[in-house]
């Protein structure tokens, strides 16, 4: 191994200084929880949001001194720094919504927001990370951390099933994506993607390449379970109905966009000489992700498990353009990502809230006459959930827009016409929600839903905002998108 690893420099330790935050104030987290009395307990959330923000300064640090870390295990870039700043957001509003749900639910318990931070650095080395076992390494401290969220409510046999669950299935796919690297070191002789790359160029050089390919599907493998692409999605309703709510805001977009931001490097670069070989592949994955997402939600009755097949099927939409595989295309899944990140995390927030305690109100039933006696919460909820159909002048219709165009240009026309087909399927279980809110007359757990107050209101508002100026002004963040995918992609067609 390279002596340069041992003796990290100035420069290696700034690239990684936004992990180093996070696993500092994890950490003071942890020894302070013990230390705290119940009544006090909350600061631990504001310390946890305060090293989040203390991080997302750091990786705007780390991108000015960019480069190689470590040997060039990681690198720092601006599609680094923009996974690096979606997860460390997403991570805050997973805070907000916790606030009064922990106080609620587990009085007394802080290790949830230790948990959060630990899990956003292994997400953080996924999103910086050129080297496959650097992949595997933050993948699993990502994982661990959220197979304990996933369990949280310890007295909650929902919350106990859907963690062991999530624990027993990732844990497969975990092994099926080292069981790849494995192979791909063995038919290349290393693990860094560029290498990877130059010798599956080299025509004298390069192994057989049916090696190589089955080493690639079986880390695409582990890379769908965590993206909850088709045919490896089956975990997905029970864990997010079983899991805790904000767990669930924090679980359906976090792990998944630091996933989404490994397939793209991967692909994009060690796996590049075989693009036909995988694009055949992921085309069906696609196709089938968004079947199975839409139809099976529309006869879903449980608002979080509807919500699950939702998830789904906008893994499948990101998978439409991941399949283009140009830079516009990978410009346009980051794009997507980050919409999907404010409505998702946005609609999730309100169930958190609508919930209450032991979350009693999470069939769609319950939702009835909402308008009438919270319009507030329902129009804000309302905003979500046509973000989520794609409707125009929301997040929503911007990334499947750019997604969608990326791919036509790409010359997947029959893909995209499939995906529109399946937008109009999904477009009927959300406005059956609408409907329920705003044409049924008021039950119990609407006229008993109390008003939107502390950090949850400041995340569903933040939300808000999002869906609405990614919908109306996304040039900022398409640029950052678009300057990401040029400087990291920079070969691909």
């Amino acid at each position: 191994m390279p002596a340069e690893l041992f003796r990290p420099g100035i420069q290696d330790l700034v690239r990684v200084l936004p992990e180093i935050v996070l696993t500092a104030f994890g950490t003071l987290v942890m020894v302070l929880e013990p230390l705290v009395d119940r009544a006090r307990k909350r600061w631990l959330g504001w310390i946890a949001l305060l090293g989040l923000g203390c991080s997302l300064w750091a990786s705007a640090v780390a991108h000015a001194w960019s480069g190689e870390a470590f040997g060039g295990l990681l690198v720092v870039d601006g599609y680094t720094t923009f996974f690096r700043v979606l997860v460390l957001l997403v991570g805050m509003l997973a805070v907000l919504c916790a606030l009064d749900y922990v106080e609620r639910e587990r009085p007394g318990a802080g290790e949830y927001y230790a948990l959060i931070l630990f899990s956003l650095v292994g997400q953080s080395l996924m999103a910086a990370s050129v080297e496959l076992m650097m992949v595997f390494i933050g993948l699993e401290i990502s994982s661990l951390a959220t197979y304990v969220l996933a369990g949280y409510l310890r007295a909650d046999q929902r919350s106990n099933e859907a963690a062991i669950k999530y624990f027993l299935l990732g844990s497969f796919a975990t092994a099926f994506l080292l069981y790849g690297v494995a192979w791909v070191y063995g038919t290349t002789g290393t693990t860094r993607l560029g290498a990877i790359e130059r010798t599956l160029s080299d025509v004298q050089a390069a192994p057989p390449m049916v090696l190589p390919g089955l080493a690639a599907a079986l880390m695409f493998t582990g890379l769908a379970f965590k993206v909850s692409a088709a045919p490896f999605q089956v975990w997905t309703p029970d864990v997010y109905q079983g899991a805790p709510a904000p767990v669930v805001a924090f679980l359906s977009v976090a792990p998944k966009a630091a996933a989404f931001a490994v397939l793209l490097r991967i692909l994009g670069t060690a796996f590049r000489p075989l693009v036909d070989r995988w694009e055949p592949v992921l085309w069906m994955s696609a196709l089938g992700t968004m079947l199975i997402g839409n139809f099976a939600g529309l006869v879903q009755e449980d608002i979080k498990r509807l919500l699950a097949y939702s998830s789904i099927a906008h893994a499948g939409y990101v998978l439409v353009a991941v399949t283009a595989h140009t830079q516009m295309a990978v410009a346009a899944a980051l794009c997507y990502l980050a919409a999907y990140a404010a409505m998702n995390v946005g609609a999730f927030a309100i169930v958190t809230h609508f919930a209450r305690q032991r979350e009693r109100y999470t069939k769609i039933g319950d939702f009835a006459g909402l308008a009438r006696t919270q319009p507030t919460l329902a129009a804000l909820f309302a905003l979500f959930l046509l973000s989520l159909i794609g409707v125009p002048l929301t997040a929503g219709f911007f990334g499947k827009f750019y997604a969608f165009k990326a791919a036509v240009d790409a010359g997947l026309v029959g893909l995209v016409v499939l995906a529109l087909l399946n937008s109009a399927v999904a477009a009927y279980y959300y406005l059956r929600i609408l409907v329920v809110m705003y044409f049924h007359e008021p039950v119990e757990s609407a006229l008993t839903a109390p008003p939107l107050s502390g950090g949850l209101k400041a995340a569903v508002w933040a939300c808000a905002l999002a869906t609405l100026v990614l919908g109306i002004a996304p040039s900022a963040v398409l640029e950052a998108a678009t300057h990401a995918a040029t400087v990291t992609f920079a070969g691909t067609r």
